[in-house]
């Protein structure tokens, strides 16, 4: 009677291992059992299959594999392996269980295995697999091989396809776009195999020919201008080793043509794959872009100059409302003092003393005015390029002494301590003996406004020697006042700005005085350097090289000019404001000149015209005035053929003060010029200089 697998009992103790020995010592394949349950322990393994894993003996074998079927297969195939022996568990051992898979013997070879397991159920030892292998490793690798070139042969006819379609559209593209084409092979390593560069593209560089310019992947890239080839190459290997095929190489860079230099090229390229993401070939296109990017370039620069107009533009209105914003509050504060005390004093005519004390505060604050209208002049200047320095011998003892004069008062009316300390070998220089004083009075003045009642200022010249026949002069102010920020600290030297405290403290100013200070100093070939923190004080340290002039006063002019008397000189008025002609005068006539007015050019032509030779001594001559100018006016005397007329001494008294307005005024033919608001003391001192020059 056949007896089923369910009922079946297989009798297996240790006594029929030897007879199991005997009998599968014959076979050529390994044979062992193993229980089907638990950790799948190794119940018997015969000399065949100790051999399959290259152990020596039993023991050898047991402690390589750990006596478990799991320990006798490739980990990576085991999950595979154990659902395959679960199945045949399932279905209680109805057929032959066939499985294939790796294993590793103790030397690190890996071999393909066949295994035939059946399941039964023994007496002794329960439910057990018993299991036949056979190494099947040169079988498996020929099978693996065949199926390898049957896939290969068909990646490579798709690809051949698809190429014949990229091709064509490839075609159709560089018809377009009259671009050249590229083209790159790889073998099954995914090594590249061979190269290929298109005549169109050989013409677009200037190239004939093969001969010219090989199919190597070196002749492009050598070609690729240097700051261009990193990004270039890293881009085209970064295609190549993209194994998702979503990569696609789209670059844009310049390469060197063999007849007209760099040019811009675009370049784009797909790569087709086989399954395991290797290459198989590269193709795509290559199109001059030079005119293009040409184009793009004008535009950005375009773009930038607009950007950077509109910038400085935004710039100017910042500052130009800044700068009103200031000049409105400076300009009003000294011109309410003025027409303020101007009313006070008409109204106590009676008290001499008060009206005394107004008209000095009026003074007071008319020059302050005058410095503010001046800075703004100064600043014109200097912008428009037009500061000119009139270097003379001058002495910087008497320079110092000059500033000490204009300055001690006021420091010392705030209760601050004034030291003005000098080391002066060689006192007598060459240089702008005005704008020198300019810049020590702006950065002292400064050290005065911002120091509070108590502080300390000190002023230091030190000379060292310099060049052969100069020195080296260092100009130290150092005060104990409330400091600068060290954001405003970095934009001290710019038009219109003004520390924060400044407004707080009330001190006025248009904020063009350090400007003015550094752009002078700069003219003078000299650097100015300045340290500050807030409420610590400020150190400012001028340097300048200056000619040596041993020997040279510095005075302009001899000593007994001011001396020189003016009573009864007659002169010529030309002025159509009557105000303005009521004031210069009484300022003449108080110097005992005899004084005659016009009120336009053309009448002073016509006066000067009627008259005998010597009658006028000199012309003050207005510049703006109706019917004729004084520029006008002035040329017509020179034209006048009495050349004692013609040569009449004319001076511009002008509101026009600017180099510009001076050197015009010169060049209409006059010999000096005066600027509104008339100074006293110059416009004496000129007149001695012109009608006593003689003393």
């Amino acid at each position: 009677m056949k007896v089923s697998p369910k009922d079946a009992h297989l009798i297996l103790t240790e006594d029929t291992f030897p007879v199991i020995e005997q009998i599968t010592a014959g076979m050529p394949g390994g044979f062992f059992i193993y229980r089907a349950s638990g950790k799948e322990e190794l119940i018997y393994a015969n000399q065949a299959l100790i051999q399959m894993y290259g152990c020596q003996d039993e023991k050898d074998f047991w402690s390589y594999t750990g006596g478990t079927f799991q320990g006798l297969v490739y980990p990576e195939d085991w999950e595979r392996v154990s659902q395959s022996i679960r199945q045949q568990i399932v279905e209680e051992g109805r057929d032959l269980d066939r499985v294939d898979y790796r294993i590793i013997r103790k030397d690190g070879e890996l071999r393909w295995i066949e295994d035939y397991g059946h399941f039964v159920h023994t007496g002794a030892y329960g439910d057990v697999f018993y299991v036949f292998l056979s190494d099947v490793t040169e079988k498996t690798l020929r099978r693996l091989d065949e199926e390898r070139v049957v896939r290969l042969t068909a990646e490579r006819k798709n690809a051949l396809v698809s190429l014949e379609h990229e091709a064509t559209a490839l075609k159709l593209i560089h018809e377009i776009l009259r671009s050249g084409m590229w083209a790159m092979e790889f073998d099954e390593a995914g090594e590249m195999a061979s190269v290929f560069w298109s005549d169109d593209f050989r013409r677009m560089l200037g190239y004939k020919n093969q001969t010219d310019f090989p199919n190597r992947l070196e002749s492009w890239s050598n070609l690729i201008y240097p700051e261009d080839r990193e990004t270039v190459l890293l881009e085209f290997h970064a295609a190549i080793d993209d194994p998702t095929g979503r990569f696609i190489f789209d670059v844009e860079y310049r390469m060197e043509t063999k007849d007209q230099g760099w040019r811009w090229f675009r370049t784009t390229g797909k790569l087709s794959r086989r399954e395991d993401g290797t290459p198989i070939t590269f193709v795509g296109i290559f199109v001059d872009i030079t005119q293009e990017k040409d184009i793009d370039e004008t535009l950005q620069n375009q773009h930038q100059l607009l950007e950077e107009a509109l910038e400085e533009a935004q710039q100017s209105n910042r500052a130009k409302t800044v700068f009103l914003n200031n000049m409105s509050h400076d300009v009003r504060t000294p011109l309410n003092a003025i027409l303020g005390f101007a009313a006070l004093a008409a109204t106590h005519l009676e008290n001499r003393e008060l009206v005394g004390d107004y008209l000095n505060k009026i003074q007071v604050a008319g020059r302050h005015l005058l410095s503010l209208i001046s800075g703004v002049l100064d600043m014109s200047c200097i912008e428009s390029g037009e500061i000119h320095l009139e270097n003379a011998p001058c002495s910087l003892e008497e320079l110092l002494q000059d500033l000490d004069i204009m300055i001690r008062e006021e420091a010392e009316s705030k209760g601050l301590t004034l030291s003005i300390q000098r080391a002066l070998h060689h006192p007598e220089v060459v240089c702008d003996r005005l704008r020198l004083g300019q810049v020590l009075l702006n950065v002292v003045g400064n050290a005065v406004k911002f120091t509070p009642a108590g502080g300390n200022i000190l002023v230091e010249a030190v000379e060292t020697p310099g060049p052969e026949g100069s020195g080296e002069y260092r100009f130290l102010i150092a005060d104990t006042g409330i400091g600068m920020s060290q954001t405003f600290l970095g934009h001290i030297f710019e038009p219109f700005e003004r520390e924060s405290t400044s407004t707080l403290s009330g001190i006025q100013g248009a904020g063009l005085g350090m400007t003015i200070t550094k752009n002078i100093i700069d003219a003078m070939g000299g650097e100015i350097l300045v340290e500050s923190r807030e409420g610590e004080g400020s150190r400012f340290l001028i340097r300048l090289t200056l000619p040596l002039a041993l020997g040279s006063s510095g005075q302009a002019g001899g000593p007994d000019k001011e001396k020189a008397s003016l009573e009864g000189r007659r002169i010529l008025l030309v002025e159509d404001n009557h105000l303005n002609r009521e004031i210069a005068a009484t300022i003449l006539e108080e110097e005992g000149l005899l004084v005659e007015e016009a009120w336009d050019g053309a009448a002073a032509v016509e006066k000067l015209a009627g008259s005998q030779p010597g009658y006028y001594e000199l012309i003050l001559m207005d510049i703006q005035m109706p019917v004729m100018d004084g520029y006008e006016a002035t040329r017509q005397i020179r034209r006048l053929r009495d050349p004692r007329l013609a040569g009449i001494p004319i001076l511009a008294m002008t509101a026009n003060a600017l180099e510009e307005d001076k050197q015009k005024a010169f060049m209409a033919g006059m010999d000096g010029h005066l600027t509104k608001p008339v100074e006293v003391e110059k416009l004496i001192m000129t007149l001695r200089e012109k009608l006593c020059p003689e003393g």
